[in-house]
């Protein structure tokens, strides 16, 4: 018995259902989103999930996962998939009774992937006519609700409990506020969201049960203190044909004279390190020790590293969303906007007297660090170069959410401790 993963993507699923003891099959079309699969263990079909024929699976499958393509119905697209709403709830319907009209229906489309929402409805048919599967989760941006409350409507005329709405990632321990459309649906179960287990503000315990703790900052997730500053890199990949990815403007200068006052320094691989502050909290929620003796004081920060607080700018744009590194991040989105989601500098009190000092310039945000804010190990093996790596981030599902969804189905616990993010 298998658990089939459609539009896999680079493994948020099934990196959530390792975790949980379990292995999935993923069928993923995009070349380095596969390549990345690959290199994390994971079991994957490179094919076009509406291509694919589905008795392969009948009579083998337990649960369906299904993220179809999102670039249609995002905010961050033309979101001509809301144009093409009624034809993908058309497709649906009629794959619901067994008629194949996708090819018709896709020559009306005014984007082609606005379809592949349809597709999860093509294999529960084949599979619902042998009982199968036992469970079903899937995940989208918010506009495509109404769609899942369709797939809803047909799942419960099977035999399925269901439940959809909205969820945000950062009230599940996520460092971004993510909202997504979610679908849950079981046979054997009362299909209903997992309990929150953030909140904006903490609470308390209560009467009515356990409290829930604040959401979870970025720099928490990424092991920074309240004014360390990102520390620019150079890494392969820069654009599309690969390569060296250039510092922001300015940016080489910021990192020399960090050096020079000895706030950064650099290792023999070439990484660049600052120092930051490693409380026990932080150790343990990141599964490393502190490996000073116990009456070390913690290092100690130059006047200059206190005059900036930093925020992460998600875009160039006007309206762009701008959060403090001490708040979740927003919902990270890539693309053509790869290199502009930037880390940027504020002032944070009053500079001494006769002394003015220009802001540092911004700083691009790492593959590495956008993975963590997806709850992704900081060690995650992201291949392609950064465009790539950067769009495979944006679309995966945060792990730490998809485990939190699957551990009722999969009748395990989660235990949130076991998605610490390595530094």
């Amino acid at each position: 018995m298998i658990t089939l993963d459609l539009f896999a993507g680079p493994g948020g699923w099934s990196h959530a259902l390792n975790v949980l003891g379990v292995r999935d099959v993923g069928l993923e079309w995009d070349e380095w989103a596969c390549k990345t699969r690959a290199a994390a263990g994971q079991l994957t079909i490179r094919t076009d999930v509406a291509m694919y024929p589905v008795w392969p699976f009948l009579e083998r499958t337990t649960g369906l996962i299904a993220s179809p393509p999102c670039q249609a119905w995002s905010m961050a697209g033309k979101r001509l998939g809301l144009v093409d709403q009624p034809l993908v709830h058309q497709a649906v319907a009629d794959l619901a009774a067994g008629r194949d009209t996708r090819a018709k229906l896709l020559a009306s489309c005014q984007d082609e992937r606005s379809l592949l929402a349809a597709e999860p409805m093509r294999y529960l048919h084949a599979l619902n006519t042998v009982g199968q599967p036992e469970w079903v989760a899937m995940e989208e941006v918010p506009d495509v609700l109404p769609l899942w409350r369709q797939y809803g409507v047909i799942l419960r005329r099977w035999g399925f409990s269901v439940w959809t709405g909205i969820l945000n990632a950062a009230d599940y321990g996520v460092p971004q506020t993510r909202k997504r459309a979610i679908l849950l649906a079981s046979r054997v179960r009362t299909a209903e969201p997992p309990a929150p287990t953030h909140a904006q503000l903490a609470e308390p315990d209560s009467l009515f049960g356990p409290g829930r703790a604040r959401w979870v900052s970025m720099a928490e997730a990424l092991g920074w203190g309240a004014t360390d500053r990102p520390v620019p890199t150079v890494c392969a990949g820069g654009g599309p044909g690969g390569g060296p990815e250039p510092f922001p403007s300015g940016s080489r200068k910021t990192l020399s004279d960090a050096r020079d006052r000895g706030t950064w320094a650099p290792r023999a691989d070439g990484i660049v390190l600052q120092p930051r502050r490693e409380g026990a909290g932080w150790a343990v929620r990141h599964g490393v020790r502190d490996s000073r003796p116990a009456d070390t004081p913690a290092p100690t920060f130059t006047a200059e590293a206190h005059r900036w607080s930093w925020s992460l700018r998600s875009n160039n744009q006007a309206n762009a969303t701008v959060r403090s590194i001490e708040e979740p991040a927003g919902t990270l989105f890539f693309g053509h906007r790869a290199n502009e989601c930037t880390w940027i500098a504020e002032p944070v009190g009053t500079p001494p007297e006769n002394e003015t000092e220009a802001a540092p310039e911004p700083i691009r945000i790492t593959a590495r660090e956008a993975g963590i804010l997806q709850t992704f190990p900081a060690d995650y093996p992201w291949q392609g170069n950064k465009g790539q790596q950067f769009s495979q981030i944006g679309n995966a599902v945060p792990p730490l959410l998809a485990g939190h969804l699957l551990a009722p189905h999969l009748r395990v616990p989660l235990n949130p401790d076991d998605f610490t993010l390595a530094a």
